[in-house]
C-alpha cells in the first residue's frame, strides 16, 4: 500500500513510518502541519493515510479538518485518524458523509503493531476501523438509551465488536461462536435497536456507529 503519514511529533511519526515499512508497505509522504497534510493527501492520493487530529499551526483540529477537506474533494479517500483522547464529536464528524474507508484510533493503539496494521488495511479496503476504547466510550455514553438496555450481554458484546469494524466471522472467532450464531445475534440486536439489517458489512458498521453517535 502507498501511505501518507501526517503527525507533527517526530518520534511517533518516525516510529509509524518504520512500522509501516516493516510490514511491507510504502510511505510516500509525511506531513507535520494541517496545510501540508491536505496538500499531501490531494497530491499523492494514497491507498490510505494516517492523520493526527491536532496539528500545527493551531494545534486544535487541523489534521481532522485536512482529512475532511480531502474527502470532500475525493469522496471515500481512506483515512485513519489518530487522537490522543476519545472525542465523540470527531467520530460523529468522520461518519457524517456515510462513506466507508475511515478509521478512528487512539495514539496508544499504534503500539499494538498487528492491530494498527490490520486497521490500516481494513480502511484501505473501504472498511471501517474504530478503536475499541472509542466504541466503549460510545456504548457507555448511550447506556441510558432504553433500546440499548434491551440488549442481552452477548448482544452487547456483538454490537461493540461490530462497531469496531469486525466481520461476523471475526466476531465469531473473538467470542468463540459460529458465524451463523453471530448472524442470529445481529438480527435480534438490530430488531431491538430499530436498525435495518444489511448484507453489506460496512453499511452495518456505519449504521451502528451512527446510532451510537445519536446526541
Amino acid at each position: 500500500m502507498r501511505i501518507v503519514v501526517a503527525e507533527d511529533l517526530y518520534l511517533l511519526r518516525d516510529g509509524m513510518v518504520r512500522l509501516i515499512e516493516a510490514y511491507g508497505h510504502q510511505v510516500v509522504a509525511t506531513a507535520t502541519t494541517g496545510p501540508e497534510t491536505l496538500d499531501a493527501l490531494l497530491t499523492w492520493r494514497p491507498d490510505v493515510s494516517v492523520v493526527d487530529v491536532r496539528m500545527p499551526p493551531t494545534q486544535s483540529d487541523e489534521g481532522l479538518r485536512a482529512a475532511l477537506a480531502a474527502r470532500g474533494q475525493v469522496p471515500g479517500m481512506p483515512i485513519l485518524i489518530l487522537s490522543q483522547h476519545v472525542e465523540q464529536l470527531y467520530a460523529r464528524e468522520l461518519l457524517a458523509d456515510g462513506a466507508g474507508g475511515i478509521g478512528y484510533f487512539l495514539k496508544e493503539s499504534v503500539f499494538d503493531a498487528d492491530q494498527f496494521i490490520d486497521a490500516l488495511e481494513r480502511v484501505a479496503a473501504g472498511g471501517t476501523a474504530m478503536d475499541p476504547a472509542v466504541i466503549a466510550k460510545l456504548l457507555s455514553s448511550g447506556s441510558s438509551n432504553r433500546r440499548l438496555g434491551r440488549l442481552t450481554e452477548r448482544e452487547h458484546s456483538v454490537l461493540g465488536l461490530m462497531a469496531e469494524g469486525m466481520s461476523n466471522q471475526a466476531i465469531g472467532r473473538r467470542l468463540f461462536l459460529s458465524e451463523s450464531a453471530v448472524s442470529k445475534y445481529t438480527t435480534s440486536m438490530f430488531g431491538k435497536l430499530g436498525i435495518t439489517d444489511d448484507d453489506d458489512s460496512n453499511r452495518r458498521v456505519l449504521a451502528v456507529l451512527a446510532y451510537l453517535n445519536e446526541p
